[in-house]
């Protein structure tokens, strides 16, 4: 069997973090497989679906890297075929057309509340004649769903989820005025784009049994059902807006690298033992359903941190150097190109201490701004007389040594034991000058990145100001 999965979303917002986690699991499990991952829009609902949302969901996908197989599926655009299903049913006998109108419906609704029933429609135009009359009024079609037994949806992280179609009423297929469902677009679409896994959140299992009988109904083959528990925030209830939910495209934005989201999302309720650093191609080779687990999966942004930070130390310098430099250009930061060699001399010690790009591009401030450098309040704090002594002292001692991070070191321990202070009390007041911050990689790094010149010319703008 050749496996297909997809990731349908609803243009009506942003992809979140649980959608992306949802298309993750999906692309992985069918490159586990050497199958075929599908991307649907599911834009039926007119009113909420935007050009702005497909953007935002489209975009996110291709920041995450994952890529669809096939041409992208917009459900409205195959109305005429849902429609087509439904006609097939009403002529199979397991559909219906219904004349009930809205007041009488509501009316069906208000006696079922107070009478403490289900509120369920009532089959009142379940068994009409087809030779009857047709009253004056444009029909709904229903499904005829069975009314007696159970609806069991198979599924490999719930298990055996049973329904009573006592409770499962016979669905609307197609609107008065023709238009289809959103339940029937999903089964139809998903048998003619041959879907055999269906992963998505477990909000959908109640959907999964109507849908069933759906598929049923035409003797379609019913797909491989896995529905996945939602995310939880940090305080255990479900995710929202409130827990600081963006759109999964503005974690690019936060400094958060690709496989590193996707390392994050995939330990967001599947597990390999103990492993929580997991590459792409590991990921591909051990993903399976059997692994996800039954409780929901509650965000924690700071391992989210923790995970990039490791990423990031593995990263390519030269593939860093230009994130950073797209950090800096959003911020209208222009970064000269003579700059770019010298944030990839640096990069080894910067990506040590950062856990984003977005502080690594905080950290690159000496390395890319021009003389003078505006100190920051911490930074002013070290640059007092004293310590303007030793740096116009240590002046004559740095011009005379060969400008390598060994030799600096050795100098400049030299002098201070010479002058009898300690090398932090010189330290401090040299980063001060050469990065303007109190914190920066080490001292003797940042005199090597920086170079002779302007090294020297930096420290000297702190003598005279």
């Amino acid at each position: 069997m050749k496996i297909v999965t997809r990731f349908a979303p609803s243009p009506t917002g942003f992809l979140h973090i649980g959608g992306a986690r949802t298309a993750l699991f999906n692309w992985l499990f069918a490159r586990r497989h050497g199958g075929q991952f599908r991307l649907r829009i599911e834009d039926t609902d007119r009113q909420r679906s935007t050009q702005e949302a497909i953007d935002a969901i489209l975009q996110g996908m291709q920041w995450l890297e994952l890529g669809h197989d096939d041409e992208i599926v917009y459900q409205f655009a195959r109305a005429s075929r849902h429609a087509e299903v439904a006609q097939d049913l009403l002529a199979r006998g397991r559909a219906y057309h219904c004349y009930a109108t809205a007041e009488e419906l509501e009316d069906m609704r208000t006696k079922q509340r107070e009478a403490g029933l289900p509120v369920r429609y009532d089959g009142r135009w379940r068994d009409r004649p087809v030779s009857g009359p047709a009253p004056n009024t444009p029909p709904v079609v229903r499904l005829k769903a069975p009314q007696t037994g159970e609806t069991i949806v198979r599924d490999h992280v719930q298990g055996d989820v049973r329904f009573s179609n006592e409770v499962l009423d016979d669905m609307v297929l197609l609107r008065s005025d023709g238009t289809p469902t959103y339940m029937l677009a999903v089964v139809v679409d998903d048998f003619d784009m041959g879907v055999t896994h269906v992963i998505r959140g477990d909000d959908h299992l109640t959907n999964a049994a109507r849908q069933m009988q759906i598929i049923e109904a035409m003797d379609w083959p019913v797909p491989y059902y896995a529905h996945l528990p939602l995310l939880h925030g940090e305080d255990g209830a479900k995710l929202s807006k409130r827990h600081g939910a963006l759109g999964i495209h503005e974690y690019e934005n936060l400094g958060y690298l690709p496989e590193a989201m996707r390392n994050y999302l995939l330990r967001l309720g599947w597990s390999h033992g103990d492993d929580e650093l997991i590459t792409t191609e590991q990921a591909i080779a051990w993903f399976n359903l059997e692994s996800i687990g039954q409780s929901p999966a509650r965000v924690d942004f700071k391992k989210l941190d923790n995970i990039n930070g490791n990423y990031m130390r593995e990263a390519n310098d030269a593939r860093l150097t230009r994130e950073v430099i797209r950090v800096l250009h959003g911020r209208g930061t222009v970064v000269p190109a003579s700059a770019e060699d010298r944030l990839t001399a640096a990069m080894p010690g910067l990506k040590e201490r950062a856990k984003t790009l977005v502080e690594l591009a905080d950290a690159v401030y000496y390395l890319v701004t021009e003389r003078p450098l505006t100190l920051d309040d911490k930074a002013k704090t070290l640059i007092t007389p004293e310590a303007r002594a030793h740096l116009a002292a240590a002046l004559p001692v740095l011009t005379n040594t060969n400008w390598t991070a060994p030799e600096l070191e050795q100098a400049l321990k030299t002098f201070a034991g010479e002058r009898g202070v300690k090398l932090g009390n010189l330290a401090q007041p040299l980063r001060a000058a050469l990065t303007g911050r109190s914190t920066s990689p080490g001292i003797f790094d940042v005199l090597a990145v920086l170079g002779r010149e302007d090294s020297l010319a930096r420290i000297q703008d702190q003598l005279t100001a």
